[in-house]
């Protein structure tokens, strides 16, 4: 519990023109790791563009270890395919969550990441201040396959008696 910064909550919201891997369609899931952890969401059936809004969480004890998206297809007789992956740190998410914002109006705009070579964004980032708690909304292009992209949104959770931010 001394190591632990606190939690992060990854809403895995949906799919987007993912690759096809079967016949016609895939069966996508996704993985999430940092470090030696490694969470999945389930398996939605025949769909390119999959909707799972699950949330993972995350124990966060190095806030400059990267988090990895990858997203596989499900096989029943064989190894399942990957259908691509993808990585962000959450450097930039952590010092917006440090900041004290109480008072600040709701739906505030903290910062705003760009896509670049180095991160796997899609399009523009917002780190925001709502219902009282720092949100980001993120549109992950997905490398090393053809197309596909997933969104994700990242929540910071303070844990009573952890190290802290």
């Amino acid at each position: 519990m001394e190591n632990l910064l606190g939690l992060l909550r990854i809403r895995v919201q949906r799919g987007v023109n993912l690759a096809v891997r079967d016949v016609r369609t895939s069966d996508p899931y996704v993985v999430v790791r940092m470090g030696k952890q490694k969470l999945k969401t389930r398996v939605v059936k025949r769909n390119i563009n999959p909707e799972w809004n699950e949330d993972l969480t995350l124990s966060v004890a190095d806030s400059n270890l990267p988090i990895q998206i990858s997203v596989f297809d499900k096989d029943t007789f064989s190894a399942d395919d990957k259908m691509g992956d993808a990585e962000f740190d959450i450097k930039h998410f952590l010092e917006a969550v440090k900041t004290r914002l109480e008072g600040v109006p709701n739906d505030t705009i903290i910062t705003k990441m760009k896509p670049t070579r180095d991160n796997c964004l899609a399009e523009e980032s917002c780190i925001v201040w709502t219902d009282g708690k720092v949100v980001q909304d993120m549109i992950l292009r997905l490398r090393n396959v053809e197309r596909g992209e997933v969104e994700l949104q990242l929540q910071w959770i303070d844990v009573p008696g952890s190290r802290g931010l």
